[in-house]
């Protein structure tokens, strides 16, 4: 690999008029040491870097691109519908279909809003299911990450449940006190606190794929528990598939195992890699948001003509080409060649589908948050920092997820394998 002593010097002159030099906190390479490499373009499988650096992308943009970087259809729909405007602020046509495909995609959806950001996507969708229960609490779990709006920036305390404590400054106290958190595949706890206080609670948001801190499998048991408990107290059950929808399957972890929530988010795969996010539910639920009823939400860039065309545009090449048939022999092909060389040092390979997470921790891959070890980031560290310095790029990380892509290629699996195999023996 060659110098990255462009990718230096733009970052130095970034962080005196950026934060930390970065967009996103993540990117700044905090928590693997080192500086990130300036990215300039990228194509499939590969992105390359304002020195000439060429990776093999397991980021794939934290999961939109899932036909992989700069794909021709993709490309060419935003380029069609950027010839016609960028934005209008108005009704499109690219809106309407692309909101008839996602619920005619998506297990008991009838309606959906869009917005842009998976972030907009969850706090719309809990706003609107406060206003459907007329209740204030919602329950979410600790170390699952929903975006970063204030009621949600919260973190466990020691017991079964605690009321949410801010784990940012600037969350009042006050705000993040209407959040409960609940450990995950914890099934007395769930029905405990709903014993209590259910009446009380207007949601619970739960990634049925938690992705956002380690791949941490739910059983079906648990899962199963949460719309039970859920319908039974008249709570509303938002499932977050800002991750998983899309990805899983056609139709997200609803269709994947068999549960239908009342609310859904969606985001990273129906923008085809531009900012776009989406939240929808029964209609009876969905026409409470104004302009029909009293919950306010509104966007000005929400369902803009580029993000609805490049949201088209993936969709179609997922179907079309039997998308997900394939991402699961990707991600068959990927386990059969990583997981044995973690199991030999007593590490695991959490996968579903395309999504994938090397557990650097002896014993049962995690469930919940509090199984994970947190020295897994030093085991982390240098085999990251050897992989990227050989041209393979993961998640600057040890607690976020890789991607595949239909771009990502049986090469591609063995040119990782053989590049791991010299980071785990370096290491």
């Amino acid at each position: 690999m060659s110098s990255q002593a462009r990718s230096q010097d733009i970052l130095t002159r970034a962080r005196k008029v950026i934060p930390g030099g970065v967009s996103s906190p993540v990117r700044a390479f905090s928590a693997v040491g080192g500086n990130p490499p300036v990215l300039q373009r990228a194509a499939g499988s590969r992105t390359f870097d304002v020195d000439g650096n060429e990776y093999l992308d397991f980021v794939q943009s934290w999961g939109p691109l899932i036909l992989g970087h700069a794909h021709p259809a993709v490309y060419q729909a935003i380029c069609e519908a950027a010839a016609k405007g960028t934005t209008f602020g108005a009704p499109c046509e690219a809106e309407q279909l692309l909101a008839e495909r996602v619920t005619s995609m998506y297990p008991g959806l009838e309606q959906v809003r869009f917005v842009s950001s998976g972030t907009e996507a969850t706090m719309s969708a809990i706003r609107l299911a406060r206003g459907a229960t007329e209740r204030d609490y919602f329950v979410k779990f600790s170390g699952c990450y929903h975006g970063h709006a204030d009621h949600l920036l919260v973190s466990a305390g020691s017991g079964l449940v605690t009321f949410g404590k801010p784990a940012s400054a600037g969350v009042p106290a006050a705000i993040a006190e209407k959040t409960l958190v609940l450990p995950l595949d914890d099934i007395p706890a769930l029905e405990a606190l709903f014993q209590e206080r259910g009446h009380e609670i207007a949601a619970v948001i739960v990634e049925p794929l938690p992705a956002n801190n380690g791949l941490l499998q739910q059983t079906p048991e648990f899962l199963a528990a949460v719309r039970r408990v859920t319908s039974q107290h008249g709570t509303k059950l938002i499932y977050d598939e800002v991750i998983n929808g899309f990805r899983l399957a056609a139709g997200g972890a609803a269709e994947l195992y068999g549960i239908e929530p009342d609310l859904a988010t969606f985001g990273k795969i129906i923008g085809g890699g531009l900012p776009v996010g989406a939240f929808g539910g029964k209609r009876e639920d969905m026409e409470l948001l104004a302009p029909l009823g009293p919950v306010y939400q509104a966007g000005t860039l929400s369902g803009n003509p580029l993000a609805m065309a490049a949201g088209l545009a993936t969709l179609d090449a997922l179907e079309a080409g039997g998308g997900w048939t394939r991402l699961e022999e990707l991600g068959a092909g990927l386990e059969e060649r990583v997981a044995p060389q973690l199991e030999a040092r007593g590490w695991s390979l959490v996968r579903q589908g395309s999504i994938f997470w090397m557990s650097l921790q002896e014993g049962p891959a995690p469930r919940s948050a509090e199984a994970i070890d947190a020295g897994g980031a030093d085991r982390y560290r240098p085999i990251f920092t050897h992989l990227i310095q050989h041209g393979v790029s993961l998640a600057p990380s040890a607690y976020e997820v890789g991607f595949l892509s239909l771009a990502h290629t049986e090469d591609d699996l063995d040119l990782f394998s053989e590049r791991l195999a010299a980071a785990l023996a370096s290491a």
